[in-house]
């Protein structure tokens, strides 16, 4: 099982990623709750926490699609060197701009649209990357060992970040993550380009855009893990932009408080993403059972009555969302084709990444006017309507499946086929009994 589970660290490329992504993952997520306490402390409103996450994540909804363009026509790690080197500088303007006590709400703004800007071409590129440094093989274990990777630096971060606001304050926050952009850069430096699994570039054409859009709907395992996706990464996904309003004013805590809530989902993603790494290829029923118990995990978070309560809930509830997530990523990857795959996974990161403009000011102005609890509970009903969505398209499948295997007329002893012309299916003789015909498509269906 372990060895399963850590696998695709056999592939050179990868393990030097690997370990670069740690690295710059754990500042990525010192940053990100650096942020929040930061607008936070200048304006004390829940809705300017989702104002500045939303302006983070606009530019991936508004121009998502083009950035996917990129990542299919260039080279993906050389996109990826100038990215991490872009945002590097963001984080480090921002870390001047607090040390010398200049930082406004408005600088803070910018700054996020900024760094949005970067990640419109940064994300679709780093997600299509695994499959070229492991191969399709490797590919789903890989994800859920990228998955980890995020998710202990949700660990590892806050916790970092709690003690580095408190102890020399939030400057030191955005600087180090500035400097931790160094090690993925060196990662991708080193990296064997020869060993590398990826094709020819596409070709600059007309209607790239309208042909991934075509491509995706036209495929239906595409289409159906996009919409779940779009419904969860527009509300569910967003109640995090709560935890500090639920750290201070139902719990009564501050910026520790805060930490430590970020910090234990963080264990729970982390178990949820060895389980995905430890399984050899996505199923649909992985994809919707981690969708309907992240939702129902998050209403019992949304009712916890108290701090230790509340984070004995986050564990699990971490854990479902990962798998949610990796599961959906996998999906995509594998059942994309190589030509368009830069394309698949940019509407992958406009539906999660990009859907975040739409749901955290609805999730802050729901939290601010209604409470925070209800913005938990919104955000678990969200999970359960996707859940839903998914399960009657499963069932649909199957009733048309079914329908078309009754269709075939197969020959018995006691009826003539109407149309001789059509042959019984592969493997069955023109004699063989209908019920045997019929239990073997159920076997099939429910497959």
């Amino acid at each position: 099982m372990a060895r399963r589970t850590f696998s695709s660290l056999s592939v050179p490329n990868y393990r030097l990623y690997f370990f670069g992504q740690i690295v710059s993952m754990s500042g990525t997520w010192i940053q990100s709750v650096a942020q929040m306490w930061l607008v936070y402390q200048i304006t004390g409103s829940g809705v300017a926490l989702g104002v500045v996450t939303a302006l983070q994540f606009t530019p991936v909804l508004v121009a998502g699609m083009w950035g996917g363009i990129v990542a299919d026509r260039f080279d993906k790690r050389k996109i990826l060197m100038a990215t991490q080197s872009a945002a590097a500088l963001l984080a480090a303007l921002l870390g001047i701009l607090t040390a010398f006590e200049i930082v406004e709400l408005w600088m803070i703004y910018v700054l996020a649209f900024a760094l949005g800007s970067v990640s419109v071409i940064e994300v679709p590129t780093r997600q299509s990357f695994v499959i070229e440094m492991v191969g399709e093989d490797q590919l789903s274990n890989a994800i859920g060992l990228n998955s980890t990777v995020f998710t202990s630096a949700r660990v590892i971060g806050p916790a970092i970040a709690g003690v580095l606001i408190a102890g020399v304050g939030l400057a030191w926050c955005f600087l180090i993550n500035a400097v931790s952009f160094a090690a993925v850069i060196v990662s991708l430096t080193k990296m064997n380009a020869a060993e590398l699994h990826g094709g020819e570039p596409v070709e600059r054409s007309k209607g790239q855009l309208r042909e991934g859009l075509r491509y995706v709907w036209n495929t239906p395992i595409l289409r159906t893990s996009l919409l779940m996706m779009a419904i969860i990464g527009t509300i569910a996904f967003n109640f995090r932009i709560l935890l500090p309003v639920m750290a201070e004013e139902e719990f009564g805590g501050g910026a520790g408080t805060y930490g430590a809530l970020s910090a234990v989902m963080g264990v729970g993603t982390v178990l949820g993403a060895l389980f995905v790494a430890s399984r050899k290829y996505p199923t649909r029923k992985t994809l919707i059972y981690s969708a309907m118990a992240y939702g129902v995990l998050i209403v019992i978070a949304g009712l916890a009555p108290n701090v230790s309560l509340e984070m004995i809930a986050l564990v699990p509830m971490g854990a479902a969302g990962i798998a949610f997530v990796a599961t959906a990523n996998s999906t995509l990857q594998l059942n994309a084709k190589e030509s368009m795959r830069g394309r698949v996974m940019a509407l992958y990161s406009v539906v999660f990444l990009g859907s975040t403009p739409i749901g955290s000011p609805i999730v802050g102005w729901i939290g601010e006017t209604f409470g925070v609890r209800a913005g938990f509970l919104i955000s678990g009903f969200a999970c359960l309507l996707a859940s839903a969505y998914a399960i009657d398209v499963v069932r649909k499948e199957r009733l048309a499946r079914a329908e078309a295997y009754d269709s075939v007329v197969v020959e018995t002893e006691e009826t003539e086929a109407v149309t001789p012309d059509d042959p019984a299916p592969a493997g069955f003789g023109g004699t063989y009994p209908v019920r045997k015909l019929r239990a073997a498509v159920r076997m099939a269906t429910r497959r």
